[in-house]
């Protein structure tokens, strides 16, 4: 889709109603569903963090999702698909503002040049004790992005139609933090399995976006 006509369109995302956990536990294992509803979120005292979802238009002026594919590192998010975030500084005032200088140190996109169209619902990530707070953001005039090397392994530019094609939602065998080869639904973008927080996160976008585009 061009960008100027998407850009439109997903104005009007502002004023619909949030589908919230429906969208999530499309995306979600049986376990996990079942773990959300024998346990509180408030008691585990989650750390909170924010990521951007970044729709951007390339040189031909089609219209791209960011994604990025994080360092392997000591930890349970290494080597995975996400969006551009982080946790939460002393200095942030909101967790937009997180989710806007993390997107800046991470792929170098300056804060002011993101306009913020969208709060999304929040994601509890158990295996790391996070409580995440996405939002859609509109980058209209990209520079090129500047990766954090130390971070950021590559990044993961996907087009907008491939993102909303149903074909490349699938299911597949993975073993996860809390379980061992066990059926998981996911997004297969740009060759990349996209699973678990993500893949809810993106599943409420898909929702939202069907609804104007």
């Amino acid at each position: 889709m061009n960008f100027n006509e998407f850009c439109e369109l997903a104005l009007k995302l502002k004023n619909l109603p949030l589908p919230g956990e429906d969208s999530h536990h499309k995306m979600s294992p049986q376990l996990r569903i079942q773990w959300l509803k024998n346990n509180r979120v408030q008691d585990a005292n989650p750390r909170r963090a924010g990521v951007m979802a970044l729709f951007y238009p390339d040189v031909e002026q089609e219209t791209r999702l960011l994604l990025i594919l994080r360092k392997v590192y000591q930890g349970v998010h290494s080597n995975q698909i996400g969006f551009p975030g982080g946790k939460v500084e002393n200095e942030d005032r909101d967790l937009m503002e997180t989710a806007l200088r993390e997107t800046h140190e991470e792929v170098g996109v300056p804060p002011k040049a993101v306009e913020v169209i969208k709060e999304l619902s929040e994601v509890y990530i158990p295996p790391s004790n996070f409580l995440v707070r996405p939002y859609i953001g509109i980058y209209p005039n990209p520079k090129p992005f500047i990766k954090e090397d130390g971070e950021v392994e590559s990044l993961v530019e996907v087009y907008l139609r491939d993102f909303l094609d149903d074909s490349n939602h699938i299911e597949e065998i993975l073993s996860t933090s809390y379980a061992k080869n066990i059926n998981v639904p996911a997004f297969k973008l740009n060759g990349y399995t996209v699973w678990g927080a993500t893949a809810m996160m993106l599943s409420e976008i898909k929702e939202l976006l069907r609804q104007v585009l």
